[in-house]
């Protein structure tokens, strides 16, 4: 039958069970008498004998070596070879992703190498390995797995620290045992990821390097978070060890909680991350680079020039993967060089994906020259200086590489747009690891130059990748380029961008356009295109036009469409009819739907039902209800009370609401009432707040240490003290000054929360086009 193993003394698992039953009768004891020799559990020592059984683990095996009196060696052999004959026999095993570990090359893992191949072998070498503390981690969950207990460790750290390595020393135990490994790749990392993963078997490694290609994949991130889940707590699927490496950036954007009032865009990913990861260091510590000193004095040429290098400031894992050279490389290249190098580190900062066009990186490069450097080029500049970042550094990584991704053979998740692009045509690179992360901090607050967006406009044809570009051309001020890209964004296929598109086209008074444009996009998929339709029926005051569409796109899995829905029964008196509306959307993860509800119950007169979800809403981290709660009782002239919500927000941590009484009530003139708000926000806080302390300053003519404050404060996420200040330029007829806080807010990436910055804001609309409510906090 399928999934036995076959009979007869061939059977490696056959003659281990074979010998074990021979010694039992030798000893002439019992089953129960040999568990409590050995200390193992009666079902454990039945199932070691049990023909149909599956394979007992090594630790298992060695107990009831030692009970029965035998060499363990000679059981554990059998054992290992009865592990690999299994995985290489059963139908299980036979049909699910990966080969066996043994017949991997680590390089082809994405193991760096730690020097050349030599003129005798063309083998790329690795260093002795040094280990350290996250290895132990390693270690434990592959002894836990061995022991039929699914594991999953995510390696988390810089580029080039030694994260692929450590994965790869963790998994030989898992070799002699016969285990297998999968590395999907192809076509795309996430494609491949999820179209095989609930054929992965037991006794398999999923090797997830550089995990955020497959967990931060903006269409399948989510469901490739949900299936390894699935595989972790399915028992009748393990054991399995899933094994990962991600950059420290990329881990604190998919652990990281939104804002309130924000999408959550990673929930599954942040649920399997918690508590299944490791940080690896940058640098060796004392006891690591002891180790490396021994391994170099044993021979290990490899470490003992790595050392001479790296032995100071212990970075010696980022030495041997090459990363000083590659800086060293991009830093000394010649002015074409590093051109190219810049145009590919701004790209990949800004969102494109990892294989750049030639030619669009050609036609970048062009502004990031001087006007000297640009006319000493030859007409081959281009040729000499792709070949220049094509030679290897230490025969192991280039600067800016030649790449051949693979076409998509697949059919598509969703419904294909009919206008999608294809992919450029032309050669393709991609950057170095090191060097792209190090443009991610160098050039953290530079704007590319025109030639860049130019080229981008021209080349590119990725939907994502257009779009994510156009997000950075409005965050960076350039509107012109901002809207072309956005509009090939369209054009390629992209939903997100079809309803920018739409809603610029109902600004100029095309509502016909813009109507077609948001049903182009949920015919693509997209449930937002009919929910902003019902939005624009619902703001025309046509509810019940309104109410199907709303229920469509609810149907179709928009929680704000539910939102929309529990307003239309709010408005025609079915009170218990939007709560349970406002519940479900709540429940489904849209971030406003309780502070709909808490307004809605004290528009309804029922003031301790409103704190009571304003309570509900902080405990559940959402701290926007209790500022919501207090800005109504001011407006409606309950000041007392107002403080009162204020103060309990901030007992709880939150001083925000204060601060907003203490504006509210400055700019009405109400001094009393805003010295009140501010001093206990400040007694709250532990002192002057940032807010106050700008507006001193700018009050005083200290404009630089107003804006310094304000910026340092937009850095952490408290936008309000920038457009006190706009506010504050404005009022006083300042435009020269307003113009330069703007340029200031522009460069430092905060321009997009200024009122003055875009007039798309002072029509009601928010960032991604939908109507902003006049409770928004933004």
């Amino acid at each position: 039958m399928p999934g036995e193993e076959p009979e007869g003394r061939e059977n490696p698992l056959a003659k281990l069970r074979d010998k074990l039953s021979d010694e039992l009768a030798h000893k002439r004891l019992t089953k129960a008498q040999l568990a409590t020799r050995s200390g193992l559990g009666r079902t454990t020592v039945q199932e070691a004998f049990r023909a149909d059984g599956a394979v007992p683990s090594a630790e298992t095996v060695a107990a009831l070596a030692r009970a029965l009196g035998v060499p363990e060696a000679e059981l554990l052999d059998l054992r290992r070879r009865a592990a690999a004959h299994r995985n290489g026999s059963v139908p299980g095993h036979g049909e699910g992703p990966g080969r066996p570990i043994g017949q991997w090359d680590p390089h082809d893992l994405e193991v760096h190498p730690s020097g050349s191949a030599t003129a005798a072998s063309s083998v790329r070498a690795l260093s002795g390995y040094v280990r350290r503390a996250h290895d132990q981690v390693l270690n434990e969950a592959v002894s836990e797995v061995m022991e039929d207990r699914s594991r999953m460790l995510v390696l988390v750290g810089s580029s080039s620290t030694g994260k692929t390595r450590a994965c790869w020393e963790a998994v030989q135990p898992l070799a002699a045992e016969g285990w297998l490994l999968w590395h999907p790749y192809d076509p795309t990392r996430a494609e491949a990821a999820l179209a095989d993963l609930d054929r992965v078997a037991p006794h398999t490694v999923v090797w997830f390097n550089e995990a955020q290609h497959y967990l931060g994949d903006p269409q399948t991130g989510e469901r490739i978070s949900a299936a390894l889940h699935t595989l972790l707590t399915d028992s009748s699927r393990g054991p399995v060890l899933i094994l990962g490496t991600i950059w420290p950036e990329y881990e604190a954007q998919y652990t990281a909680i939104p804002r309130p009032g924000k999408p959550d865009p990673h929930s599954r990913t942040r649920e399997l991350l918690a508590g299944r990861t490791v940080t690896v260091p940058d640098t060796f510590d004392k006891d690591a680079l002891g180790t490396a000193v021994i391994l170099a004095q044993d021979g290990d040429r490899l470490l003992a020039d790595a050392l001479t290098r790296a032995g100071a400031h212990g970075r010696v894992a980022q030495d041997l993967a090459g990363a000083p050279e590659l800086l060293r490389r991009y830093k000394h290249g010649a002015p074409a060089v590093r051109a190219l190098l810049e145009a590919a580190m701004d790209a990949r900062r800004l969102g494109t994906g990892l294989h750049l066009p030639q030619a669009f990186l050609t036609d970048a490069a062009a502004d990031y020259l001087t006007d000297d450097d640009w006319d000493r080029l030859t007409n081959d500049w281009a040729e000499a200086a792709y070949a220049d970042l094509a030679r290897p550094v230490h025969g192991k990584q280039v600067p800016l590489g030649r790449t051949n991704p693979r076409p998509a053979r697949r059919p598509p998740i969703g419904p294909t747009p009919t206008s999608a692009a294809t992919r450029s045509t032309g050669p393709m690179f991609r950057l170095a690891d090191y060097l792209e992360q190090h443009g991610r901090t160098a050039r953290r607050l530079l704007c590319p130059p025109a030639s860049f967006w130019h080229a981008a406009h021209t080349h590119l044809a990725l939907p994502g990748d257009l779009n994510n570009l156009a997000e950075a051309a409005k965050d960076m001020g350039r509107s012109q380029w901002a809207h072309h890209l956005c509009l090939r964004a369209a054009g390629a296929g992209h939903t997100g961008a079809t309803i920018k598109v739409a809603w610029a086209r109902e600004d100029a008074g095309d509502p016909v356009g813009a109507d077609s444009l948001f049903w182009q996009a949920a015919n693509a998929g997209d449930p937002r295109g009919i929910k902003f339709l019902g939005q624009k029926l619902e703001m025309a005051g046509d509810r019940e036009g309104a109410e199907p569409l709303y229920r469509q796109a609810a149907d179709a899995g928009d929680p704000d469409a539910m939102r929309g829905l529990a307003r239309l029964r709010e408005h025609v008196g079915d009170l218990e009819g939007a709560e349970a509306l406002y519940r479900r959307a709540a429940d489904a993860g849209d971030p406003n739907s309780l502070s709909n509800l808490m307004m809605m119950r004290e528009r309804a007169g029922d003031r301790e039902g409103a704190e009571a979800i304003a309570r509900e809403a902080t405990d559940a981290g959402d701290t926007l209800c209790f500022e919501i709660l207090a800005e109504m009782r001011d407006e409606a002239g309950d000041w007392e009370s107002a403080e009162a919500i204020a103060r309990e927000a901030a007992n709880g941590g939150d001083v925000f609401p204060l601060l907003q009484l203490w504006r509210a009530r400055l700019d009405g003139g109400d001094l009393e009432g805003a010295e009140s708000a501010f001093q206990q926000a400040a007694e709250a806080n532990g002192g002057p707040a940032p807010a106050h302390l700008a507006r001193i300053r700018e009050e005083a003519g200290d404009r630089e240490g107003s804006e310094a404050i304000a910026l340092k404060a937009a850095d952490a996420g408290d936008f309000y003290i920038l457009r006190d200040l706009e506010r504050m330029r404005g009022e006083a007829g300042d435009q020269e000054e307003l113009d330069a806080l703007y340029r200031h807010a522009a460069d430092a990436g905060h321009l997009r929360p200024l009122h003055g910055s875009s007039g798309r804001w002072q029509h009601g609309l928010d960032p991604d086009g939908s109507p902003s409510p006049p409770w928004s906090a933004e």
